[in-house]
């Protein structure tokens, strides 16, 4: 019979995780002047996640869905469309200065 063997164990691939995205979400949240509880009713997430994930966001406990870093992403720009999700995943890009930002400067 043809497939894997039971006997090895199975090897799990590990993801990198972005090193700088704590201190991004918290650098976004600081920036738009809000609580916690204010982000996640900014964000429109009222109904998938409470006020303590955003902690445990900044704090690099958990990592939030893609779907709550397009919301992220979203609430930064001035077009609402998300331009700078890579900014925030990736380590070697910073924020935009200003937020929200414009992603046509």
């Amino acid at each position: 019979m043809a497939g894997k063997s039971k006997s090895q164990p199975r090897r799990r691939s590990k993801r990198r995780k972005p090193l700088r995205l704590a201190e991004k979400l918290i650098s976004i949240r600081v920036k738009l002047g809000m609580s916690q509880g204010a982000l996640v009713r900014h964000l429109g997430l009222e109904e998938l996640i409470e006020r303590d994930y955003i902690s445990k966001f900044e704090r690099g406990i958990l990592e939030p869905t893609l779907d709550v870093l397009l919301a992220y992403a979203r609430a930064i720009s001035t077009t609402g469309q998300g331009e700078f999700l890579e900014a925030i995943i990736d380590d070697k890009l910073n924020l935009p200065a200003k937020i929200p930002a414009d992603p046509r400067r």
